[in-house]
């Protein structure tokens, strides 16, 4: 008799279509485990860094730390909500007006707008020396080029689920896409925002290639690109007194005019290197005191140095490391293209985000501006990033099983039992 199978009841409506096939507890553990970890000591080391500059700015040495706070559970929600989301409501969702778009286009689209309205109504309230980065919608201080970063992933992704085995075509699978990068790459250009310049850049390069862009012709561009990006370097170092001369002569020698150009950079040295092996406690950090700039920003990270040492601050480079790798894994057990490459494209993000942080506060490159992931201020980057560690958690719920091995019942013989007990008889017995 054939075996029959139990049909599930159709629970039907919004809140199935919202939710998809998803199992809330088959999440990533180790990759949720990892996210906490980061975001709750961030919280607790930006507060400690950022202490005296908001005593000094606003009478409040917490003041920082608590907007930081509020932001974090905001994220939080946010990372719930896009957990339990089935991310392929990201390319089925079309909304009744804009039958055409899905959420993907919209988001690419939308995106667009505000980074062309943050060129014509922004601000400076963000501390980024006069380039326009934020716009105020309502009582929301919003930076485009954060949010454009996701956008940009699910895009891509979705387009790319789309062209399919296209992708191994020039003009599809990399003319295409360079289009779609450089209309993101020219207006954050604009805003002067060199560091989201690269991070955007190289989100899209490694996505391009995940694709199934053809490699060879992939090669020739990266290598046509990486020879540009270095001429235009080297052309612009050699221009006295430009923007990027001064940080290659600070970059080269930290030290040399420690009271106007090299300050900053100096400054993080020496709290990078005073913390020794274990540092010098949990808020004892000497150059937080006005030493050095932007502690609560992009050098957050050489006061964890300063604070809890070199195991301290190597412990959560581990922490990070661990999570780009679960990151990648998520990304490889997925069971569609359109999730793996949403987790490709986000995994980098964090990664390359992190890896920069870390070689500009030690001075292993210029200093080009770069947040640390969780760790630096900023209401927009930190929601945009636990959103984004929701999108992963509900990726994960997505993989790939192998299918299960049916156990196979023994037929029985001719005398009607199942053959367990014969043997085979030598023919000339």
């Amino acid at each position: 008799m054939a075996a029959q199978t139990k049909k599930k009841g159709s629970s039907g409506g919004i809140l199935r279509a919202f939710v998809g096939d998803t199992r809330s507890s088959d999440i990533s553990v180790p990759f949720f485990a990892y996210v906490m970890t980061l975001l709750v000591v961030g919280l607790i080391m930006m507060a400690s860094a950022s202490y005296a500059w908001a005593y000094s700015d606003f009478g409040d040495g917490l003041y920082y730390a608590k907007k930081q706070a509020v932001f974090a559970g905001i994220g939080f929600v946010a990372m719930i909500f896009f957990m339990k989301m089935d991310y392929h409501n990201f390319m089925k969702i079309k909304l009744p007006i804009l039958k055409n778009f899905n959420i993907a286009g919209i988001m690419y689209i939308g995106v667009g707008v505000l980074l062309v309205m943050v060129l014509l109504i922004g601000n400076d309230e963000g501390g980024s020396m006069g380039a326009r980065r934020w716009i105020d919608i309502g009582p929301i201080n919003l930076q485009p080029s954060e949010v454009a970063k996701l956008a940009l992933i699910i895009f891509f992704a979705y387009s790319m689920e789309r062209d399919g085995r296209k992708m191994n075509d020039f003009k599809t699978g990399i003319l295409k896409y360079v289009a779609l990068l450089g209309v993101y790459v020219l207006l954050i250009a604009a805003e002067k925002h060199i560091s989201g310049i690269m991070l955007i850049s190289v989100i899209a390069v490694v996505m391009i290639l995940c694709g199934g862009a053809n490699w060879k012709q992939y090669s020739v561009l990266a290598i046509g690109t990486l020879l540009a990006a270095f001429g235009y370097v080297s052309w612009q170092s050699k221009v006295p007194d430009s923007y990027v001369a001064k940080r290659i002569a600070s970059w080269r020698d930290p030290f040399s005019d420690v009271l106007d150009v090299t300050w900053q950079t100096a400054n993080s040295l020496i709290a990078i290197g005073s913390g020794g092996l274990f540092g010098l406690g949990l808020g004892n950090s000497r150059q937080k005191y006005l030493y050095l700039p932007e502690t609560k920003n992009d050098f957050v990270f050489p006061i964890v140095c300063e604070e809890i040492g070199f195991v301290g601050a190597l412990a959560i480079i581990l922490v990070f490391f661990l999570l780009i790798i679960e990151g990648y894994s998520i990304a490889v057990r997925c069971k569609d293209r359109f999730g793996m490459l949403i987790a490709v494209g986000i995994t980098t993000q964090i990664g390359i985000q992190t890896v920069l942080n870390l070689a500009v506060v030690s001075n292993l490159i210029p200093n080009t501006g770069i947040s640390l992931p969780f760790f630096s201020y900023g209401g927009t980057a930190l929601v945009m990033q636990l959103a984004e560690m929701g999108i992963m958690l509900n990726i994960s719920q997505h993989r790939y099983y192998e299918p299960e091995k049916e156990e196979t019942v023994p037929l029985p013989d001719e005398d009607g039992d199942d053959g367990s007990d014969d043997y085979n008889e030598p023919k000339n017995a």
